[in-house]
């Protein structure tokens, strides 16, 4: 039995982390897709493919895919349940990038934007591979608030996600990721809030996304996307990134599933999805991911189309719980199409 299936480990009553029962697995096991053949996009819309990657990459349609999320295994020697990743040298890793990334490159539409990510060991091949294929756009950072000390060394609490797009013309909506940000130093003119709504619960603006993300939380115990996979990306993470570079019914694509993080997130953003893992317990994790989706359509951090800052739960129960969420909404969102105006 493996990890995810040790259903005899004790938790503490409120730990959410969700697990899988042997009649769990046997359920969502019915549900996996393997694919021996060329398939259309119809065979594998709202799928998840339970394979070695390099068994399926020629196999998948041509031109379908609108938003490439990659999240590969980074440079270190890591174990993730039944299968093990071992370090490399550089130039080996990035060989071993080239080899996956190479063959996606023809399931993608020509608008399509590509996200890879990486950390400090990994991000430079990362760089170095997209930008033989891609137009890079960005470099986002993230700080990933969890992470252990080190004595010899800085800490390592932040990780890369590289942004390109194949031409010139692609999507993206800057309106759909604004960030909600507690006004520290409110600025007024003649008396009035400029740029900001004032609330009897906290000031507050709409802001620009940057590509340095400090409001992200990494999922844990008592979160209820909370999983045993030792390097799970936050829904918060993944829905700024479907959100911004991709349009309702657009298709989301994963080539490193994990236990399904893209793939629910594109559900509950209204995308199709598709995603290939190779190891049974997460693809089966990921699928129950999906079925607690179709009742529950939440994403932490993510309320009523913005993004809030990390730990402000409560804030944001005080404004919507006074009956004035409507108003105070159009108020933030008028501020910021007029800033966008300028």
């Amino acid at each position: 039995m493996t990890k995810n299936q040790d259903i005899t480990k004790q938790r503490a009553g409120r730990n959410r982390t969700i697990t899988l029962t042997k009649q769990e697995v046997d359920h969502f096991d019915e549900k996996l897709l393997k694919i021996s053949q060329k398939v259309s996009v119809d065979n594998i819309t709202n799928k998840t493919i339970w394979q070695d990657l390099f068994e399926v990459l020629d196999k998948l349609p041509d031109s379908f895919v609108d938003l490439l999320f990659i999240d590969p295994p980074y440079n270190l020697s890591k174990e993730f349940n039944s299968n093990k990743f071992k370090k490399m040298t550089d130039k080996a890793y990035e060989n071993w990038i080239e080899s996956w990334l190479a063959p996606l490159i023809r399931i993608l539409q020509p608008t399509a934007s590509v996200y890879i990510c990486g950390d400090w060991t990994s991000s430079s091949a990362v760089y170095r591979s997209m930008a033989k294929h891609f137009i890079i756009r960005n470099r986002v950072t993230w700080e990933r608030e969890k992470g252990r000390g080190a004595e010899s060394n800085w800490k390592n609490c932040s990780e890369d996600i590289w942004f390109g797009t194949l031409s010139d013309k692609y999507y993206f909506n800057t309106d759909a990721v604004k960030l909600k940000r507690k006004v520290v130093a409110p600025y007024r003119v003649e008396g009035k809030p400029k740029d900001w709504v004032e609330n009897i619960n906290g000031n507050y603006r709409l802001t620009h996304p940057s590509n340095l993300w400090s409001d992200i939380t990494v999922p844990f115990w008592s979160m209820p996307e909370n999983t045993d996979h030792p390097t799970q990306k936050p829904e918060k993470l993944v829905a700024k990134i479907v959100l911004a570079s991709s349009k309702e019914q657009d298709f989301v694509f994963d080539p490193f599933l994990g236990v399904g993080t893209t793939s629910v997130v594109a559900k509950k953003l209204n995308r199709r999805y598709c995603g290939v893992e190779i190891d049974k317990d997460y693809v089966c994790i990921a699928e129950k991911r999906l079925e607690m989706a179709e009742r529950d359509k939440t994403i932490q951090g993510y309320h009523q189309g913005v993004f809030w800052e990390r730990n402000s739960l409560s804030d944001q129960q005080k404004i919507y719980g006074n009956g004035d969420k409507n108003k105070y909404d159009n108020q933030l969102s008028l501020i910021s199409s007029s800033k966008n105006e300028k």
